[in-house]
């Protein structure tokens, strides 16, 4: 009985730790979600609050291209630590950013 409850014991935080389920594969927002939150659930759910925010905010109000351009730009920037995060966005900071009022447009280079 012992070795029942020790076996059971050992094996109970293991069977804690499994991912909820397999990740998203045919799903590339929720692929990229998955990969900067390591597949931690309160985080993949904090992203993808911002990601519907942001989408629905980027329908409503048109902002100008060159707003969502530098917002994506920096969102990708503040993930990128090295060569394997390029191209992945954080959502969280996307979102800020294009609500942020003061931004202004990018000086031209002449």
């Amino acid at each position: 009985m012992r070795k029942r409850l020790a076996l059971l014991a050992m094996l109970l935080p293991i069977a804690g730790a499994a991912p909820a389920g397999p990740p998203p594969l045919r799903n590339p927002a929720l692929l990229n979600i998955g990969f900067i939150c390591q597949w931690q659930p309160r985080c993949m759910q904090r992203q993808q609050k911002a990601m519907r925010e942001a989408i629905a905010f980027v329908d409503r109000r048109r902002p100008p291209a060159w707003k969502v351009q530098m917002c994506n730009r920096n969102a990708s920037r503040a993930q990128a630590r090295g060569d394997w995060r390029r191209g992945r966005v954080d959502w969280i900071g996307f979102n800020n950013c294009i609500r942020n009022r003061r931004l202004d447009p990018p000086r031209t280079r002449r």
